[in-house]
């Protein structure tokens, strides 16, 4: 925190922030429309979640990998969600601030699209991306 200056109140802007871009991207919203209803606990539940990653708070207490195994998405959803993130970051953020969020966010994106490609049956190689066939089925 010291190093970075990120407090509750800048995570909360910036998970504000970013899913209201989100929302309204033609790649991405369809994915969270599908599974979201009521935003307010999911964004309450990403402030918990980047607490507990940029802060070490351990505010959250979930599992998402088992909440992304089965989306329809694949390494271009997770690309998306990384430009959208890093754009936000380095809008609403200092220098330090963002370069420490885009750092976990990558390792975050990277982690789960193994995880969906697992749930789909594709074993990922080093280096290798996860691309959906376009007749699979979630």
């Amino acid at each position: 925190m010291e190093r970075t200056g990120i407090t509750e109140a800048m995570i909360e802007c910036l998970v504000h922030g970013f899913y209201a871009k989100v929302r309204r991207d033609p790649m991405l919203a369809p994915v969270f429309d599908a599974k979201i209803r009521d935003w307010a606990p999911h964004l309450k539940q990403m402030c918990a979640f980047w607490s507990s990653v940029a802060l070490m708070t351990g505010r959250y207490h979930g599992t998402p990998m088992v909440k992304h195994m089965r989306l329809p998405v694949d390494a271009a959803h997770f690309d998306r969600w990384l430009a959208l993130f890093e754009e936000t970051a380095s809008e609403l953020c200092p220098p330090e601030a963002a370069a420490h969020f885009v750092e976990r966010a990558r390792r975050i994106a990277a982690s789960l699209e193994m995880g969906v490609a697992s749930g789909a049956g594709v074993m990922l190689g080093v280096g290798e991306r996860y691309r959906r066939s376009e007749g699979a089925v979630p």
